[in-house]
């Protein structure tokens, strides 16, 4: 080591026995004593603090030992009193900033006020004299103490002939037991009782005591491993460890694993098994008392048995039969949402039919799918559901979800096996009869794994369900009495089979009026109260919610939407902070602009309507129904047919579809029948980057081309949907309330739709036929004639 590194110090020759007040070094798990040079690493920050201020006149310190040596930092109640007055007699700096300091015992001593000073302790020390007499019986215990040191050492594989020999040269009989007890690996407490022992004839006795108890220790270990040796080989490390284990503990006469498994007993007895699960966890429980507690094997059944006993078997919550409490609830949570409203007010109806017929058989859990744009409710009703009901609410995400095991759980060979999600989230809620969620069923895809749509059949089969099977568990659960609710964006997605199992019941989006109904009463609310609006005047305007829907959002639901108020919201707390007396804002039309910035989306269709070859065409979208422009040119060539706008091939075809139409029929239209052979013709759906596909472009691709080639306008209030054939027949078409809704949403106040979809106005809201007027066509003439500003000449069929 480097001489810079070592500091030096030299022992002092006298010591004053008087009190004095001395920094407090605490050691964990060791015990200084008299006349003892020790090495001492100095790592805590505490005893760094301490070494660095001894002042080079007086290295001494009072060295005592903590009662644990696992405390990280000590309290004086963590510490022994009774200690040893020690000099350091060298210091050295290690390389990761520590320290290592060589300390030599001087007296025995006890420290009193134990204190923090700077930031380590001090006391004050008294140092203590030990006293004896020199007599027979002390030379005699000291022979008989010596005797038991040396049977000691040639049983103990610590110790070797050198410690006798050192031993037997020791004449002080207060040192030899201070040196023989330092050498032992003994409890620090034991050593602790040799420290305080001031009487040297008493310590003596008490060291005899724990020489006996150590050999005692080391001859016991020695059988006990004779014992299990002939059971043993080379890899049986971990079994010889056990078995140790196991005959320590009938040494002791101690029974391992009683007190676990009486309280499984307990548990089970308490707990509302079905008589299966009964059956099974009492002979896992007979199972588990022949197992070691030591084997891996033990924690998998006791887990096991614990899972059994925690569910929920035949605990079910009371229902909520007071309908009309319920309607309140429903409303209260939610505007609109008829029919889901109405189909739980059935189940409860009844439910309480049931029991006033003394017919108490429960009810089968209805199994619903909620399908629908994003924001328009689906999950948050299924909470309104549950309170309706007075029913628990579970919900998991099924988004994303590849794995089997997830639904059905892993089966028990396999390390760290647990119940699927289902059992997990039932044993959580604490009830068999909740209102389970299963989010984004849409969603879930599958892999090498297997396939969880496969594994829900039996969870949402109401004829299955009442005997689940977790591959974990292994015991029939019933989960017919559960209301399970699957939500999603699309119906083709989801698995046929699984589709066929559920009642799907369709969410549309919403118009304005119902959006800024659900503002007032909801959204507002909300926002105001998580933005801390409460103490403010804050008013909304009805034109201010309307400029909101029209020009900041383009949704079918009302989750941008609220997303816009909560940031108005945000941008008023921030202005009232800048000027606190001001407590009124009143927010109309004009002002929207100020807080959310330039219109993100803007109504031009009057404009782009505005040259020949524009068309509005109704679409259906995963989030709800969209209005669509189709917009055709024409130019010199050949008679090609350009397609642009990212178009499938459904859509394609429907373009060719369109243009054959028209050449087929252009003498009857008024068009030039030989304009086609040096003419190429452009069709372009904005916006270019979205996919687009689908037939019901067809009456809006071909509207668009007439309108074209015949150098007339579409009237700007039209919007239309439907499917054409090459005879000019109209097909009908899917999604139109949403298309409605949409055409709604932009201002279009004429709506034209196949004769073959008048059944599907029965879908659309009052409101809404009452604001727009409708047009049936079931021939393309009839269209072109209702929606092209310039009279042309009418088709024949």
């Amino acid at each position: 080591m480097p001489e810079d590194n070592i500091e030096e110090f030299n022992v002092k020759d006298n010591i004053s026995n008087k009190t004095d007040t001395l920094p407090v070094l605490t050691l964990r798990n060791t015990v200084l004593f008299p006349q003892q040079v020790i090495p001492i690493y100095i790592g805590r920050e505490q005893s760094l603090n301490l070494i660095n201020d001894l002042p080079e006149e007086d290295k001494r310190i009072m060295v005592i030992a903590q009662r644990e040596g696992a405390v990280e930092d000590p309290k004086p109640d963590d510490l022994y009193d009774h200690g040893t007055v020690a000099q350091v007699l060298k210091i050295f700096k290690m390389p990761d900033e520590s320290k290592s300091a060589i300390v030599q015992g001087l007296t025995r001593a006890q420290v009193s006020n134990l204190r923090i000073d700077k930031s380590y302790y001090i006391g004050e020390v008294e140092e203590l004299d030990e006293y004896s007499e020199d007599s027979i019986e002390i030379d005699a215990m000291v022979g008989n103490l010596k005797k038991h040191y040396k049977n000691l050492i040639e049983i103990a594989p610590y110790l070797s002939e050198e410690h006798k020999s050192m031993l037997t040269n020791i004449q002080d009989p207060a040192r030899l037991v201070d040196r023989g007890i330092h050498l032992m690996k003994i409890p620090t407490k034991e050593k602790q009782d040799i420290i305080e022992e001031l009487n040297v004839k008493n310590r003596i006795e008490k060291a005899i005591v724990i020489i006996n108890r150590e050999i005692q220790r080391i001859e016991l270990g020695e059988k006990i491993q004779s014992d299990v040796q002939d059971e043993i080989s080379k890899n049986q490390r971990e079994y010889f460890l056990r078995e140790k284990l196991k005959q320590i503990k009938k040494e002791l006469g101690e029974e391992e694993g009683n007190v676990e498994i009486k309280e499984l007993k307990e548990k089970v007895e308490e707990a509302n098994l079905t008589k299966e699960a009964r059956e099974v966890a009492e002979k896992e429980i007979k199972r588990l008392e022949r197992i070691p507690a030591a084997s891996p094997e033990y924690n998998v059944t006791r887990t096991y048995v614990e899972w059994l006993t925690d569910l929920p078997w035949e605990t079910y919550t009371e229902d909520n039969l007071d309908i009309k409490k319920a309607q309140e609830i429903l409303d209260e949570d939610h505007y609109g949402l008829e029919d889901i409203k109405e189909r739980i007010l059935e189940y409860l109806s009844v439910r309480k039919l049931k029991r006033e017929s003394e017919n108490e058989e429960a009810s089968k859990g209805p199994i619903l799918c909620f399908v629908g744009p994003p924001g328009v409710g689906k999950t948050s009703i299924g909470r309104s559901i549950a309170r309706a009901m007075g029913r628990e609410f579970i919900r998991i995400s099924l988004g994303g979800v590849r794995d089997e095991a997830e639904i059905r759980g892993h089966r028990r060979t396999y390390i760290g096996a647990l119940p699927g999600r289902i059992i997990q989230n039932i044993k959580k809620c604490g009830s068999s009869n909740p209102v389970f969620m299963l989010d984004e069923i849409d969603k879930v895809g599958s892999d090498f794994r297997g396939d969880p749509s496969s594994a829900l059949l039996e969870v949402l089969d109401p004829e299955q369900n009442s005997e689940f099977s977790d591959h974990y568990l292994e015991v029939d659960y019933d989960l017919s009495k559960v209301m399970f609710i699957a939500t999603g964006n699309l119906k083709d997605p989801i698995l046929p089979a699984l589709k066929d199992r559920m009642e799907m019941i369709e969410f549309s989006g919403y118009t304005e009026d119902e959006k800024v109904k659900i503002a007032r009463s909801h959204l507002l609310p909300k926002q105001i109260k998580e933005n801390a609006l409460n103490q403010l005047n804050v008013e909304f305007k009805d034109e201010a919610l309307q400029e909101i829907i029209r020009h900041y959002t383009k949704e079918s639901g009302v989750r941008n939407l609220e997303r816009e108020i909560g940031n108005v919201c945000r941008k008023i707390a921030h202005k009232h902070e800048k000027d606190k007396r001001r407590k009124n804002f009143e927010i109309d039309k004009e002002s929207i602009s100020e807080f959310l910035g330039p219109k993100k989306f803007l109504m031009d269709v009057a404009e782009r309507l505005s040259k020949p070859g524009v068309a509005i065409g109704l679409a259906w979208t995963q989030v709800g129904g969209d209005i669509l422009f189709v917009e055709a040119t024409k130019m010199k060539g050949s008679g090609k047919l350009k397609l642009t706008g990212k178009l499938g091939d459904v859509m394609k075809e429907s373009c060719e579809a369109a243009v054959s139409y028209i050449r087929s029929n252009a003498k009857e239209l008024n068009i030039d029948e030989d304009m086609f052979e040096n003419t190429d013709l452009h069709i372009h759906v904005p916006a270019g980057a979205v996919p687009k596909d689908g037939p019901s472009a067809g009456v809006t691709i071909l509207s668009a081309v007439y309108s074209l080639l015949t150098n007339t306008t579409v009237k700007d209030n039209y919007a239309m949907t439907g499917e054409i054939t090459f005879r000019g027949s109209i097909l009908p078409v899917g999604g139109i309330k949403e298309k409605v809704l949409a055409a709604k949403r932009a201002g279009l106040n004429h709506v034209i739709l196949p004769d073959k979809n008048k059944k599907d106005m029965a879908d659309i809201p009052d409101r809404v036929k009452k604001d727009m007027e409708f047009h049936f066509a079931g021939e393309m003439c009839d269209v072109l004639e209702m929606v092209i500003e310039k009279d042309g000449q009418k088709c024949e069929d």
